[in-house]
């Protein structure tokens, strides 16, 4: 591989015309798709094989035209003091707003609060109901509008009102805390090349790779029916990663220029050896992005198929239009050592031999670790499993109104309609039972709602609905407790216990649909994914692990030093979203349960990016042992070539991450808090102090592997050992000819 990627290399930087406006063709042709695509809508969220989606597609089917899918709102109504809602003067208002609803050309109906038992006991509080014909994300702008001025209207008669439901969900902005992270990243850059104009070039390939990555999700987002949160999660893996890959690159193309080589040879060295590892590590990040599929819930399966696209872009470009742009900056890109006029190069000049001479501070941590490995060992496993304890508390659920943040319109609605009906009227179960081939399915549906009434924290249960052919109906039922607590998850379980009774004894089918009954399902389906999802994609990269570093044990410790970092992570994450902790820091108004898809979709993304570090920094160790240095000095000889490049990539990758905590989107604000503090955890306490202690307490047989295994393992050539024995076969070469002359 090392000899392919180095001619890929050297073709690029000779052919950097050609390279070059490939790239910016396939992105001018991304952009035009991305312009032309018609406006992606909201995502459906359907998780197959789960008692709800099959109540939920039964009511399609036998409810047509309810517009099941389609966005609702909650107008809730709050009487001045000392008033109530019936009264002529609020009732008319109320009245006035229900007609001024229900003229909407989306709209499909508007329940009247007082033909529809939508006024409270006390007779405070009341609420329409209004139903579209459309998803919240398909609405028209004008819909939102007259949604909005119809609740202005009420106030102006003296009235509270605020909007609940998903009419009023909008796409969600990541904030300006984003272009914070890429200026951190820039400074990095900077600091790390010694020059503006190389930090530049990861940038402007970074933001190339993520422009035809996001395009060609937004081009493609209406027909495959991708989410408003895809493109944002795309972005921000492809943007950190597309950095760090194209760091790589640069950092290894300054070193081999170092040594005195050719601007184009150093190019081709520099894909061959730390492009490799790019290969690899992107490879890594891929699988766990695709491996999302096998927890069968369609909307994460694409966005782990989406973000893995670009991550592929993002390889693709380190490979061949960073060798093109070092073509172009010349001799404005500095060999390793030289730091530009701007940023002090004269002095840095007159002390370059010194400062080669120096240990760096790579060089003098690595030399610490391998004298006390053990310490160090320890101290990482004690850190991290004390920052894992919170892990313990997880819980799982997925986001309601009651989670939004209370300025918002939303979350004072939802408090309202807990203030006039209960804390369960947020979070209504939908009872849906099948009585197709009963004899009777009044009786059916009669003794469901008896058995339902009999349960405990039950608050109220509807008369049975049917629909027009009579043998299927709904029953709606309220909680006695809020949605995501854990009484009401308890009696979504006895309603489907009693419902089984109810199947024994009539044949009839009972389900429970709804939100929460949702959310309920949700999380049992991706609790029970986990450990399939763990095995397949640590699995599929043990194996690609053994293959890249010839060993058996390597592969071991970097799968369980990604374990002890991403349980540390949920750790921190349940600490801060769930538990509060420096809540204000990060911007958290309500903590609740952990988002369903959050920890595994973190598992996913964290086990690719830690495989990143683990290749980069211990192909270089390899490297040096191949070339026959001994395991300790092999250690030290890899952190003196890497540990800089590392963590100068953990840090742009954690400030790439850390931006999105400012999105108006709660998923991908946790998201981002979960990998910023994952990547902390993995680059500097696993990949930086118990990576290499581990390695000096192994020795020579951290990198064992059995001879029947190598000699079936194809040999990928990671540490350039090709262009190596190249070197030799020149020189030897240039020896001959000398002696011809002579």
């Amino acid at each position: 591989m090392a000899t392919f990627l180095y001619r890929l290399g050297r073709f690029s930087f000779r052919k950097r015309h050609v390279v070059a406006l490939f790239w910016v063709a396939l992105l001018a042709l991304a952009g035009a798709g991305a312009a032309g695509a018609p406006a992606a809508g909201s995502s459906s969220f359907s998780i197959p094989g789960t008692e709800a989606q099959k109540a939920f597609d039964l009511l399609d089917e036998r409810f047509p035209g309810a517009s099941a899918d389609g966005a609702t709102a909650r107008v809730v109504f709050k009487a001045p003091d000392g008033q109530k809602m019936t009264d002529p003067g609020n009732k008319a208002a109320v009245q006035d707003t229900v007609d001024e609803l229900s003229g909407g050309a989306e709209v499909a109906q508007v329940t009247d609060p007082y033909q529809g038992g939508g006024v409270s006991q006390d007779g405070t509080v009341a609420y329409a109901s209004v139903t579209y014909k459309v998803p919240g994300m398909e609405l028209e702008e004008s819909s939102r509008e007259d949604l909005k001025a119809a609740a202005e209207d009420a106030r102006d008669s003296g009235l509270t009102v605020e909007i609940g439901g998903d009419a009023l969900q909008a796409v969600p902005e990541t904030g300006s805390a984003e272009i914070i992270g890429i200026g951190v990243a820039a400074v990095v850059l900077v600091i790390t090349l010694g020059s503006l104009l190389a930090a530049g070039l990861p940038l402007l390939t970074a933001i190339v790779g993520v422009g035809i990555g996001v395009a060609t999700i937004t081009a493609l987002a209406s027909a495959l029916d991708l989410g408003s949160t895809t493109s944002i999660l795309a972005s921000m893996i492809g943007l950190a990663v597309g950095i760090d890959y194209a760091l790589f690159v640069v950092s290894r193309y300054r070193a081999e220029l170092a040594e005195g080589r050719e601007r184009e040879e150093a190019a081709g060295r520099a894909v061959g050896t730390a492009g490799s590892a790019v290969v690899f590590a992107g490879l890594t990040v891929v699988i766990a992005l695709v491996g999302l599929s096998v927890v069968n819930i369609p909307m994460l399966t694409k966005m782990g198929i989406a973000a893995a696209g670009t991550v592929a872009v993002a390889v693709l470009i380190a490979l061949t239009l960073i060798p093109a742009v070092l073509g172009y900056a010349g001799r404005r890109i500095r060999p390793a050592g030289e730091k530009s006029k701007l940023l002090g190069g004269g002095r840095a000049k007159n002390k370059e031999k010194d400062e080669a001479d120096r240990p760096n501070m790579g060089t003098r941590w690595a030399s610490f670790v391998v004298r006390r490995p053990l310490a160090v060992l320890l101290l990482g496993i004690v850190g991290l499993g004390a920052a894992a304890v919170p892990a313990g508390s997880l819980e799982l659920g997925l986001p309601d109104d009651g989670s939004q943040p209370t300025s918002t319109t939303q979350r004072r609605a939802y408090d309202l309609l807990s203030e006039g009906f209960g804390p369960g009227f947020n979070g209504p179960l939908v009872v849906v039972v099948d009585a197709q081939g009963s004899d009777d399915p009044q009786a059916v549906f009669q003794q469901a709602g008896d058995e339902i009434k009999a349960l405990d924290n039950v608050v109220n249960v509807a008369p049975a609905a049917p629909n027009k052919a009579g043998d299927t109906a709904t029953i709606a039922v309220i909680p006695d407790a809020k949605p995501s607590s854990a009484a009401t998850e308890d009696l979504v379980h006895d309603i489907r216990a009693a419902g089984a009774d109810i199947t024994d004894d009539t044949g009839a089918e009972v389900l429970v649909t709804g939100a929460t009954a949702m959310n309920i399902d949700v999380s049992q389906k991706l609790n029970d994914a986990l450990v399939p999802y763990l095995v397949l994609v640590v699995g599929l990269a043990f194996l690609l692990l053994i293959v890249v570093f010839r060993s058996i044990l390597v592969p071991l410790k970097a799968a369980l030093g990604f374990l002890l970092s991403v349980l540390a992570a949920l750790g921190a994450v349940v600490a801060v979203y769930q538990w509060g902790w420096l809540s204000g820091l990060m911007g958290v108004e309500e903590t609740g349960p952990i988002m369903s898809m959050m920890p595994i979709f973190m598992v996913g993304v964290v086990f690719g990016l830690a495989m990143d570090y683990e290749v980069f920094l211990v192909t270089r160790i390899r490297e040096a042992h191949v070339h026959g240095e001994k395991p300790a000095q092999a250690v030290v000889t890899g952190f003196r070539y890497s540990a800089r490049v590392v963590t100068a990539a953990a840090i742009i990758m954690i400030a790439v991450f850390s931006g999105f905590i400012g999105s108006s989107d709660s998923m991908v604000k946790m998201i981002g808090f979960g990998l910023a503090i994952a990547v902390l955890f993995d680059a500097f306490v696993v990949r930086m102090a118990i990576v290499p202690a581990v390695l000096a307490l192994l020795g020579a047989k951290a990198w064992w592997l059995p001879k029947w295994l190598d000699r079936a393992l194809p040999n990928v050539d990671v540490e350039g050992e090709s262009l190596a024995v190249h070197d030799r076969a020149a020189d030897k070469d240039d020896e001959d000819k000398e002696l011809v002359r002579a």
